[in-house]
């Protein structure tokens, strides 16, 4: 039950009653406000046309007990200036249209109570049903218009009630109002929650279907709605990350299992050659013993750099990049290399990472030296706001289906350029991991007579 309370459809359902309820409310109170007062100001109007019409009257030269003759279908009271009452219709209590604080020009209202008023009274003859069928028996409410004839003399009050069919259909509708609102606001709610419910029914799938989702069951995906709305995107945004997670744990866990391999290889040689040169002590050269750990050790030692780089390659976030000059980063590369010759045009400047850029450019040119015939040449240039640093030899070449998966980690080629001394398949991989943080590219294009690797850097002015 907790849970139902803090449930999203609850909350929304909720929300849609209250302010559905507080927005009708507010409209309906001004509708019912705007129509009684306009019923109020006509019961006023008329008012003040019956006191007009007796002054008018008055002024004639008439006197006041003229004025059942000459006046039909109005409720007034006749004072003289003394305050006596001269004249009544209906019959009321004296001073019963007064208002409490003595006599006022223009409008005032007067409460009518049962026996303010007799009908029964010879002077109510005419004027009966001004004020009402219940006026005798019922509190009622009256707009009084004072006013003095032309020649002071006279003091009249006339007055009205509300319409009796307008009020009682205002009555109607307030009531209306009074029940229709909360019913309707609850109405509203029920449709939200409903709403809310179905809306959220692909969540939910989503939810199960992630909550069975386990890290080695990375291949199932959620099911993704044909809505086209917020959620549908939701769903391909989820399985797009599912489709990043699985081929990013498949990838460690062949990046592990190739790891593990190329580590136990140099360890278990180690091992074999100390334990045999412990066992045959007289019978072994100490000292080739030790250059040949010694070349296992650096082997690892270069393995397990290489490792190193691309664990922070892979978990490194935005760097802060500086401007370098490649040509700065070619020249320092190939300083002191024989067999290679650089051919540079302009000053193409990058932003990077210096060092790791003399890394990718290192791993190019120790890779095409261990496979090339005669020679490397290292290339420089600028096309169209893109640095391009080419290296190419004239070895054996990459066949042309072997492209692309060369510069996956631990691919080693079957041919030639494969299994040679000291390599574990990293050199491009680690190459083309410093590409892409540069926001470049790593390719191999084609070549006749050998391999030609081409990577492209976005340019200084380009990335600013």
């Amino acid at each position: 039950m907790r849970r139902f309370w803090r449930s999203t459809r609850f909350r929304v359902a909720l929300t849609s009653f209250v302010t559905s309820i507080l927005a009708l409310g507010v409209v309906s109170a001004w509708l019912v406000l705007d129509a009684q007062n306009r019923l109020e100001n006509g019961a006023a109007q008329v008012a003040r046309e019956r006191a007009a019409a007796i002054v008018q009257v008055l002024n004639t030269g008439a006197a006041p007990a003229e004025l059942r003759l000459l006046v039909r279908d109005s409720a007034y009271e006749v004072v003289d200036q003394t305050g006596k009452r001269l004249i009544t219709c209906p019959g009321l209590r004296h001073g019963a249209l007064v208002p409490a604080d003595g006599f006022q020009h223009g409008d005032s209202v007067a409460i009518l109570r049962p026996g303010d008023v007799d009908l029964a009274m010879p002077g109510s003859v005419g004027c009966r049903r001004t004020l009402g069928r219940d006026v005798e028996i019922t509190e009622t409410r009256v707009h009084v218009a004072g006013e003095t004839s032309g020649d002071s003399k006279y003091r009249i009050f006339a007055a009205a009630v509300v319409d009796e069919s307008g009020q009682a259909a205002l009555d109607v509708v307030r009531m209306t109002l009074l029940v229709g609102v909360p019913v309707i606001a609850l109405l509203i709610g029920v449709i939200a929650w409903l709403a809310v419910r179905r809306s959220l029914r692909p969540v939910e799938a989503i939810r199960s279907e992630v909550a069975e989702i386990g890290a080695h069951d990375l291949s199932r995906r959620v099911p993704a709605p044909d809505s086209g709305d917020e959620i549908a995107k939701l769903a391909e945004t989820m399985n797009t990350m599912l489709t990043r997670l699985d081929t990013a744990v498949t990838r460690q866990s062949r990046f592990t299992s190739d790891a593990s391999h190329e580590l136990r290889t140099p360890l278990a040689s180690l091992r074999t050659q100390l334990e045999v040169l412990l066992a045959h002590p007289d019978r072994l050269d100490w000292r080739d013993a030790c250059e040949n750990a010694l070349l296992d050790i650096t082997r690892l030692q270069d393995l397990v750099a290489d490792l190193v780089l691309l664990g922070k390659l892979d978990n490194s976030g935005p760097e802060r990049l500086t401007p370098v000059r490649l040509s700065e980063v070619v020249e320092s590369c190939l300083s002191g290399r024989q067999g290679v010759r650089a051919d540079i045009e302009g000053e193409p400047v990058v932003l990077g990472n210096r060092g790791r850029l003399e890394r990718l450019l290192r791993n190019l040119v120790d890779n095409a030296q261990r496979h090339t015939t005669t020679g490397v040449v290292v290339s420089l240039s600028t096309v169209d706001g893109t640095c391009v640093l080419t290296v190419t030899d004239d070895g054996p070449g990459i066949p042309a289906a072997d492209r692309e998966r060369v510069f996956d980690r631990f691919v080693r080629l079957d041919d030639g350029r494969a299994r040679d001394e000291g390599g574990a398949g990293l050199g491009l991989a680690i190459v083309a991991d410093i590409a892409h943080s540069h926001g470049g590219t790593a390719a191999v294009t084609d070549h006749e007579g050998g391999a030609r690797l081409v990577v492209r850097l976005p340019s200084a002015e380009t990335r600013n």
